[in-house]
């Protein structure tokens, strides 16, 4: 090695000749011996050509080594980043999906937006949906072909999932898993049921999630709420509101919101509470009830008995599905004796309450209409009211004329279904214009000769006590100050005194063990005891018995309507007409909801009736 060589080696010429074989060297001259070596004062030196290929050789193997760990990073990296785009395209997929998988059933209603919940006007919840699951038979979960699909014989599988579901039919399952087509085998499974099912170990029996409809206050207000088609495809209101909401449940944009019905539970649980111990009572076939809201038409409790549970209706309670408050039509008789009145009055041809009347017998028809009591042969018109006279009624109704009698009937909406939400409405037994004759007049004076629902008479006790105006009823909760404007049918001044005259009946008339019952609470009323039709002749022994009221008289805000269908005479209620079973009935529940809807008791303050207070003291 020359000096040069060794200058730019530092002196390291040693460490090159020890790396000279893994850089391709010459290989060196083998041993021989030699004398005993004497360190040179100076390292050989090394070509400055060979210099610069032993560190061009470094440098490339430390770039291929730097190379080799950047790729196995990268790929590393690039597998990571690959299990999480297929974790992730999994994760999608499984919430697209609905949780099913290729290998399971499509949810029942994965397809359908879940049903909003039905709440009464203080949110509690009336109607809901929620998910569950059911059983269901995919026979292509283990084989795309659908060849075996079952591990067991379909005999052998049917057997184990009758005694987990022991209501199932054996024969019937070991068929639809014989069959080989996708089926379902059982609509609702609870999740212990699940796990048993699971632990049986075959694919092909699958628990795709569904939406069920629930009613968590069973019986209540079911007529109202109505029930939905279940069945595993699309959930479809089939009567009451749930039919009314079919459109706004299926529509994607409002599908999930709540809608507020204008029921009040607390009302409605005591409303069926009084009537089903009315009915009890009176040993009654069936009852109709409703509490409505005199400014607002809002009904807040409705109620038809016998009743249901919208959660399951077994065969024997079908014909429960009737509602009696809007779809059954009745003569409901002399609870329509006031509105007579109120029309005369309107009219002018009362304009005296305390001119006598003739109460003698009235000739009609070839026939004699007395009173069912007599109370004498001249009777004003409170006395009348309270007393429940035919013919005084049908005097006024004949001076008043059959023309104007009938229009304000029909400016009540008594020819027409009643004007609600639910489509469950019955159309009245109505007389045409040619049929209208003075003996059609004298009986519609009191309620008979024609057919109406309990609502009907409900709006027009609350028009002719309202200061008179009628509004439709409505089953949807009615936000302040929204209360439809409705139809003036009535003199403001004609309801001022029909308050008065309501609640005289009810101090002193028949409506008395309404009045008896709710001391306090001002309430006015009419009775009505009207005989059944039965194959065109009118029954003596079966009617319909109906108390229809307002509260509180002074300022009234609601009225109530109970009707009992056929009540008899029991060790309980010594008569079947309207003051022996629903005049208390209205009074007990009036006593209980009047707190609730604001109305407490007060004995200090009542509806002046001194001007007429006299005409019936005098005879009580």
């Amino acid at each position: 090695m020359t000096s040069g060589a060794r200058a730019l080696n530092g002196g390291q010429g040693n460490l090159f000749e020890a790396m000279s074989d893994f850089v391709g060297a010459a290989p060196r001259a083998p041993k021989t011996k030699a004398a005993p070596f004497v360190r040179p004062r100076t390292a050989p030196a090394m070509p400055l050509a060979r210099s610069y290929a032993m560190r061009e050789s470094l440098v490339e193997m430390r770039a291929r080594l730097l190379n080799g760990a950047r790729q196995r990073v990268f790929g590393l990296v690039l597998a990571f980043v690959a299990l999480t785009s297929v974790a992730l395209v999994q994760i999608l997929w499984l919430g697209l999906d609905g949780g099913t998988g290729p290998s399971r059933p499509q949810s029942a209603n994965a397809s359908n937006p879940a049903r909003g919940e039905i709440l009464d006007r203080n949110g509690t919840p009336l109607a809901r949906a929620y998910p569950a699951y059911s059983l269901y038979f995919h026979p292509k979960a283990m084989n795309p072909d659908g060849s075996d699909p079952l591990v067991r014989s379909p005999r052998e599988l049917a057997r184990e999932l009758t005694a987990i579901f022991p209501d199932l039919d054996e024969v019937d399952v070991a068929r639809k898993l014989a069959a080989g087509q996708g089926t379902t085998l059982r609509r609702r499974i609870l999740p212990e049921e699940a796990n048993a099912v699971w632990a049986l170990g075959e694919l092909a029996l699958q628990s795709p999630e569904i939406q069920v409809r629930h009613y968590p206050q069973g019986r209540l207000a079911a007529h109202v709420i109505g029930r939905v088609k279940d069945d595993g495809d699309t959930q479809v209101g089939l009567f009451g509101m749930e039919a009314f909401l079919n459109e706004r449940f299926s529509d994607p944009a409002t599908a999930g919101d709540p809608v507020a019905l204008s029921i009040d539970v607390r009302v409605q649980g005591a409303l069926e509470d009084e009537m089903g111990r009315g009915m009890k009572l009176a040993n009654a076939d069936g009852a109709a009830g409703v509490v409505l809201d005199v400014e607002t038409g809002e009904v807040l409790a409705f109620a038809s008995l016998p009743d249901f549970d919208p959660n399951r209706v077994p065969e024997d309670e079908k014909l429960n599905l009737n509602n009696r408050v809007t779809w059954e039509v009745q003569e409901l008789g002399s609870v329509f004796k006031p509105l007579t009145v109120a029309a005369a009055i309107d009219a002018g041809v009362v304009s005296d309450l305390s001119r006598v009347w003739d109460a003698s017998p009235v000739e009609a028809g070839g026939r004699s209409f007395p009173d069912h009591e007599d109370k004498g042969d001249r009777l004003t018109i409170p006395e009348a009211l309270a007393y429940s006279s035919n013919t005084v009624t049908m005097r006024v109704a004949e001076k008043l004329g059959g023309e104007r009698l009938r229009q304000v009937w029909l400016d009540l909406g008594m020819a027409q279904p009643v004007d609600i939400e639910i489509k469950d409405k019955g159309l009245p037994d109505w007389p045409d214009e040619k049929r209208w004759s003075r003996m059609t007049t004298m009986i519609a004076a009191y309620g008979h000769g024609f057919d109406v629902t309990p609502l009907h008479l409900a709006n027009a006790y609350a028009a002719m006590v309202n200061g008179g105006v009628l509004r439709p009823a409505t089953l949807l909760k009615v936000a302040p100050g929204e209360a439809q404007p409705g139809t003036r049918v009535f003199k403001a001044s004609t309801s001022q005194k029909m308050r008065q005259l309501l609640r005289l009946i009810a101090k002193y008339g028949t409506g008395k063990n309404a009045h008896e019952n709710a001391i306090g609470f001002r309430v006015g009323g009419k009775t009505g005891s009207a005989e059944k039709l039965i194959d065109g002749r009118y029954s003596r022994t079966r009617i319909v018995s109906t108390f229809a009221a307002a509260f509180p008289m002074d300022r009234p805000r609601y009225v109530v309507v109970v009707s009992l269908d056929e009540p008899k005479i029991t060790h309980a209620v010594a008569g079947r007409t309207a003051f022996f079973n629903a005049a208390p009935i209205v009074g007990n529940l009036i006593r209980r909801t009047g707190p609730m809807l604001g109305v407490r008791p007060d004995h200090t303050r009542d509806l002046d009736v001194s001007e007429f207070d006299h005409l019936l003291k005098d005879r009580k």
